[in-house]
């Protein structure tokens, strides 16, 4: 767990800079002047004033809900790329009060401003719909004629997605529906909507209409767009599964009904669909040419072939199986998950002996790599690799020891990258543990290969291996400030600090971070962080749950892109006209140094590289248990009964 910090850097609000200050593990502290900005010239010439400022800078800007003349600040604040939650929320609300509008409004029209042709532009609009849609139904209601509006006439169609997941949102999903039926394009919008309404329930409620659009539609891109959508309704999986596993031999279809079925709960996949799916992937990889057979709709169609095997008859399995190995070899693809700093697989199983192929793929912000181990090796392996650091060690990967226990190596995989290990699996059943050795990832981001003698064996009846750190938990809730602020008070009554402390180091926080001179360094001290935040548990309580809140420009994590196509990410600590300098790790004995004129782009990251979901597999119980501890640790501080 990292607190206040990017999992290796600090992260700070403003008021908080000299909280870092004393952590700044040999950085250089960032000199930023103010920029003078000029706010009485003509629009044209002030929106080019702040268009030239970087995000750090933007903020140094005076700005005030006193006088029209600040709009272009928050506009550009409201809108810029990579800007963290607290300030967007500042924003439009100051836009609010300065136009005498609503938030939604604001929000609206800030969605209609952004450019939807770059990677830059779709991450900002998704961000201000997220802020859309999380108003509160009542308050969002008082502008559903604006909502119908946008619905309806939009140019854009991601706004008109906008706007009719928020009448959906506002219970208004009949107005919706008609919308949708008027032509093709607002079908589309419609369908795209679906995914962007934040309550489950209200999606599944739109489950008949999804199934309308698969069976009766003449347009292929609608019916197609259709069955993606079904994989962000939860009700009758088992029925799902019936619908969408036909369009698998239709190659029109093919990679939406597979992404769909994947995301069928394994236990709800109906048997005699399964058994007939399977021999129709098998055909298809088959008659697939070699040079396809590295594509992401290939892996994909080849898991949910291995997954299905549990459902067909051991005498089939064989042969599904030497058919298969003749033309590619096991496949699992890894995820990491954006902001969570975990792999999304927990654990494999792979047959002993036999050829695997691991293909990683990092769709979050930080690099990560992945390290299969011998059994019970993984924290050596990942402590010797981060020693071993960026200069390389096994087969020349950085952060991979020269030890005898590492069995197989990825590269470091940027952002939005991939790569692919292919090896041998051991020939001696047991579990094999995989590990990200970048520095203190593996306290959170680690699996197990479990190898066995006979693979389709195991999977009919699977055997979920031991933890490989020895953590006992599970998922316990996904946990938001607002399922906690109201219980802070009554919460905190009657709690142990013992119980606090077990937590905290359990909970890895111990990893990074001193309390009373015991833990990690880091990370800053947390012995007087109550007295830092004057005493507002909220505010302490916010940083755990919702780490990305409030991220100071100057502690924001950026990802670089050379035109050499080499990526670099990590904290900017300086940059000039000529050199961007920045720490890549928090163990690296000097920060990388890349000329300006090397730098194809560089973009600010709106999160904290402190993970999200840290405390998803504690009780509320335990949140404020270990609140209590942090509390009562500050020698500054009497807490409150």
């Amino acid at each position: 767990m990292r607190f206040f910090v990017v999992l290796a850097f600090s992260v700070c609000a403003p008021s908080l800079v000299c909280f870092a200050d004393d952590h700044s593990h040999g950085t250089t502290e960032r000199s930023v002047q103010p920029p003078t900005v000029f706010l009485d010239k003509s629009p044209r010439i002030v929106a080019y004033q702040l268009n030239r400022l970087d995000s750090e800078r933007l903020l140094m800007v005076p700005r005030q809900t006193d006088d029209v003349k600040y709009i272009p600040v928050y506009e550009a604040i409201l809108s810029r790329d990579g800007m963290s939650p607290q300030f967007r929320h500042e924003s439009v609300a100051a836009l609010a009060k300065l136009r005498e509008t609503s938030i939604a409004e604001e929000t609206l029209a800030a969605l209609g401003k952004i450019k939807l042709d770059d990677r830059q532009g779709k991450r900002t609009a998704k961000v201000l719909a997220e802020m859309l849609l999380d108003q509160p139904v009542a308050t969002l209601s008082k502008n559903k004629s604006m909502l119908q509006e946008t619905a309806s006439d939009a140019k854009d169609p991601f706004l008109r997605a906008v706007g009719l997941a928020a009448l959906i949102h506002i219970g208004d999903a009949e107005s919706a529906w008609a919308i949708a039926s008027t032509d093709d394009a607002s079908t589309l919008a419609w369908i795209d909507a679906v995914g962007l309404v934040p309550d489950l329930s209200q999606r599944d409620a739109l489950r008949d209409h999804v199934v309308e659009l698969i069976q009766n539609t003449e347009s292929e891109k609608v019916r197609n767009r259709a069955i993606t959508a079904m994989a962000a309704i939860s009700s009758q999986p088992s029925e799902t599964f019936d619908l969408i596993a036909p369009f698998v031999a239709d190659p029109e279809y093919r990679s939406a009904a597979v992404r769909t079925l994947l995301r069928v709960p394994t236990k709800q996949r109906p048997a005699k669909t399964s058994q007939a799916l399977v021999a129709t992937l098998v055909d298809l990889a088959e008659s697939t040419a070699p040079a396809q057979r590295t594509t992401a709709e290939f892996v994909d169609a080849m898991q949910l072939a291995d997954q299905l095997m549990a459902a067909v008859s051991a005498e089939q399995v064989k042969s599904y199986r030497s058919r298969l190995r003749e033309v590619s070899v096991r496949v699992v693809r890894i995820r990491a998950v954006e902001e969570e700093m975990r792999y999304d697989i927990p654990y494999f199983a792979v047959e002993a002996g036999r050829p695997v192929q691991i293909v990683l793929e990092n769709h979050d912000l930080m690099p990560h790599n992945l390290v299969v181990t011998a059994p019970g090796a993984l924290k050596e392996v990942a402590q010797a690799g981060a020693v071993v650091g960026s200069a390389g060690g096994w087969n020349d990967l950085p952060f991979v020891p020269e030890l005898d226990s590492v069995l197989a190596a990825s590269q470091m995989v940027q952002p939005d990258q991939i790569d692919r290990i292919t090896f041998d699996a051991p020939t001696e059943p047991g579990e094999y543990p995989y590990v990200c050795t970048f520095p203190q990832h593996w306290y959170r981001m680690y699996g197990v290969m479990v190898v066995v003698k006979d693979l389709d064996a195991w999977m009919k009846n699977p055997v979920e291996p031991a933890n490989p750190i020895g953590s006992n938990r599970t998922f316990v809730q996904a946990w938001k400030m607002d399922d906690l602020l109201g219980e802070i008070e009554n919460g905190m009554k009657g709690r142990s600090p013992d119980i606090g402390a077990r937590i905290f180091a359990e909970a890895s926080c111990q990893g990074c971070h001193q309390v009373r001179g015991e833990g990690g360094t880091i990370g800053p001290d947390l012995t007087e962080v109550f007295s830092r935040f004057k005493g507002d548990r909220a505010a302490v309580l916010r940083e755990i749950i919702d780490p990305s809140h409030k991220v100071d420009a100057k502690y924001a994590m950026h990802q670089i892109l050379t035109v050499q196509g080499r990526v670099v990410t990590g904290i900017i600590l300086n940059e000039d006209k000529d050199n961007v300098t920045v720490l890549e790790n928090p163990e690296a004995k000097s920060p990388t140094v890349i000329a300006q004129d090397d730098i194809e782009e560089m973009v600010q990251s709106p999160n904290s590289m402190m993970p999200k979901g840290l405390m998803d597999q504690y009780t509320q119980d335990e949140i404020f248990e270990m609140l209590w501890f942090l509390e009562t640790a500050d020698p500054n501080k009497t807490p409150a009964p």
